[in-house]
């Protein structure tokens, strides 16, 4: 059995014990008042994990998440464990008993406790969490396997971690499940689509549609791939490397067949980074007015990445365009290898002059982040057209053709639209809108999140977040409030993994990445409750609408109104 571990913090905000009215700091003394249990009962709840969620409010501004100061705070950990008066360990058995999945995945929560897996083990973490200065990130695991938040984030998984970890088993994972594959039949189209990261909150799983939590978001300029916003409108093809041919048409060359081999030696590689926004970004907060057709994405339908392949304008130019050309077509269309039962293949297209420009920046893609596409990014030949609505940037790639009219497609004549909000589903002529192209100025609060709580004693609170505008405009500002819009602070940038040594600006027109950034502010003293808002500015001085009540629309898309979070402060506990 486990007996009680007393934790210290393992961050520079002092000591955090796990005793509810012990440590010292005010830190622990407002987490024990956020946990208000009955204190008689203090020894059996903890054990027991009927802690409340508001744990993990009291720690919402504090949380230091999983890079030096957790793999400091590790080895702080692991020197605690040489003390045998504080360590909690576990009897030595034979017989651990056997837990089905379902078992473990009832334990999500710190009410239920936080169980995880980790190679056939089952492990009770729910003290762990509540002295580790990521648990917010742990808890993200919870009642699942641990190993891919430990590909996530490597700093985890060193000797000492593991030997942490086994104190905490309580028992096996069922042989049946370990062995389990996930049932399907063979008539399912999705089937065969690519496994993903266990982090992301599904929207949908037919097909798949799925963002990271926000509290992720903003952890790096360039989002890991794995938990880069997944928007799927069919299933996942699979494709063959070796047999793929990207076909080039609508040009008097007559049709360029290029292999995959061909698009890497026949033109120069290119990088950007730049961000892809699904139009639906922050529907969630639409659907909050009325209700709206479509995802209810919330604020992480939105990531950042570093693209390489052959410029868009350099393969047109090889299959023939030229002045004759240009009189007469007026759009690209692009088709991709993803189609449904009745072999209709998903399509957009953009206007020619985006597309041919040396300026747009238009890539045929095969890598994203310095490696070759993953399935659900478009292995292995996706369009990226910066500063464009996600709905443009056609993964698989199967079919180029240069037109005088935009796509047929569905997605490009009756989606990706906006209307007016007294268009309803009546009256609604997808029509009479023109196709949704460059995005407007967008901003969101990645931390605090919205409920959570931050100490009285903390005195100070972080505001974390990213901003972006379409058609390459530059974020020039992003102002935050901590009273709802009354009084502003002006947030510091960030546009490059290195805030030592910045990228330069982007040259005029081609802003294509975000900029995450941050304000630390003091906490006002007489508020019991904040409202942090944020609002960016691009370099044409676009801003945000205060409100989305005016932009509400059927379909629930250019959701980009001020984002707004609400959270409680905290007194801290007198003690005796």
């Amino acid at each position: 059995m486990l007996l009680v571990r007393y934790g210290h913090s393992l961050t520079r905000f002092g000591r955090l014990s796990a005793q509810r009215h012990g440590g010292s700091s005010a830190v622990a003394s407002c987490a024990a008042r956020l946990w208000s249990s009955n204190s008689s009962n203090q020894d059996q709840r903890w054990h027991h994990h009927t802690h409340g969620n508001s744990w993990k409010y009291g720690l919402a501004g504090l949380i230091a998440g999983t890079g030096a100061v957790l793999a400091g705070g590790l080895h702080y950990h692991k020197a605690e464990r040489a003390d045998t008066s504080r360590v909690r360990t576990i009897e030595k058995t034979s017989d651990l008993p056997i837990f089905s999945q379902e078992e473990v995945s009832s334990h999500r929560c710190l009410e239920d406790g936080v169980w995880v897996t980790y190679k056939g083990g089952v492990y009770d973490i729910t003290e762990f969490v509540s002295i580790h200065p990521g648990g917010d990130k742990i808890l993200l695991a919870a009642g699942g396997d641990l190993e891919p938040f430990w590909a996530l984030y490597a700093v985890h998984k060193q000797e000492h971690v593991l030997e942490m970890l086994s104190e905490y088993k309580v028992g096996e994972l069922s042989a049946q499940d370990q062995k389990k594959q996930q049932s399907v039949q063979s008539s399912d189209p999705y089937s065969s689509d690519p496994t993903r990261h266990p982090v992301l909150r599904v929207n949908s799983l037919k097909p798949f549609n799925a963002e990271p939590p926000p509290e992720l978001l903003a952890d790096n300029y360039i989002t890991p791939s794995a938990i880069f916003f997944k928007r799927n409108h069919l299933p996942v093809p699979q494709v063959d490397p070796a047999s793929y041919q990207l076909h080039v048409e609508g040009l008097t060359g007559g049709v360029l067949t290029l292999s995959l081999e061909e698009l890497k030696t026949k033109f120069p590689k290119h990088t950007i980074t730049a961000t892809l926004q699904c139009a639906g970004n922050r529907r969630s907060e639409m659907n909050k007015i009325k209700q709206v057709k479509g995802l209810n994405w919330g604020i992480a339908a939105i990531s950042n990445a570093t693209w390489g392949g052959a410029r868009l304008r350099d393969v047109l130019l090889a299959a023939g365009y030229g002045p004759d050309v240009a009189q007469w077509a007026r759009h690209v269309q692009f088709e991709g290898l993803d189609k449904d039962v009745t072999g209709t293949t998903y399509g957009a297209s953009i206007p020619l002059n985006k597309a041919i420009s040396e300026e747009g920046d238009v890539l045929l893609a095969y890598e994203m982040n310095g490696k070759d596409l993953p399935a659900d990014h478009g292995y292995p030949v996706r369009v990226v057209v910066p500063g464009t609505v996600g709905a443009r940037n056609v993964k698989w790639l199967g079919k180029i053709r240069v037109s005088g009219e935009e796509s047929s497609s569905h997605w490009q004549q009756n989606d990706y639209k906006g209307f007016s909000p007294a268009t309803d589903w009546d009256t609604v002529d997808f029509k009479s809108a023109p196709a949704i192209q460059e995005l407007p100025i967008q901003s969101a609060i990645t931390t605090p999140a919205d409920g959570t709580a931050v100490c009285r004693s903390s005195e100070e609170v972080t505001v974390k977040g990213y901003a972006w505008s379409g058609g390459g405009r530059e974020v020039v500002r992003v102002d935050v409030s901590l009273d709802g819009g009354k009084t502003w602070q002006v947030a510091t940038l960030k546009s490059s993994e290195d805030t030592d040594t910045p990228e330069p600006s982007p040259l005029p027109g081609r802003a294509w990445a975000w900029k995450l950034w941050e304000v630390t502010a003091p906490l006002p003293p007489d508020s019991q409750e904040l409202e942090i808002v944020c609002k960016a500015v691009d370099n044409s001085y676009n801003m945000q609408p205060d409100t989305v009540g005016p932009i509400w629309n059927l379909r629930g898309v250019l959701s980009n109104a001020w984002h707004r979070v609400k959270v409680k402060i905290a007194e801290d506990v007198i003690e005796e």
